[in-house]
């Protein structure tokens, strides 16, 4: 059983970075596609940004565009997820998701595509 594991959330002043890493037990990421996703109080889930199953394309909401970026250490089994110039709207719980997404070329940013998700990691924003 693939298990998903997220690390690197915490607490930072606007303007900000942090790192946010994703790594499997039970298997290894490759041919899967790859989800970050995020929720915050009394918000419905969102999805920030993702990586293709073949690795070929990534994908970031309109809002992190710029911001954000997702990437894949195939060496480590590990995707990370580099957070710059955070805002206090960017806190949320931060989950990192799994799935083999066969039959999409590019990945999807749509929360019930992925299989496997982690329990979250926290990230606050804050002053």
């Amino acid at each position: 059983q693939l298990q998903v594991v997220e690390s690197g959330g915490g607490w930072v002043q606007p303007g900000g970075s942090l790192r946010l890493s994703c790594s499997t037990s039970g298997a290894t990421l490759d041919g899967y596609a790859i989800g970050w996703f995020r929720q915050a109080p009394g918000k419905e889930r969102e999805g920030v940004a993702c990586y293709s199953n073949n690795g070929g394309s990534s994908h970031h909401a309109d809002s992190v565009v710029g911001r954000f970026t997702i990437s894949k250490d195939n060496a480590n089994n590990t995707v990370y997820l580099q957070m710059n110039s955070l805002k206090p709207e960017d806190t949320a719980d931060y989950y990192c998701a799994v799935g083999s997404l066969a039959g999409f070329r590019l990945c999807v940013l749509a929360a019930h595509v992925y299989d496997y998700w982690g329990r979250g990691t926290q990230v606050t924003i804050s002053s």
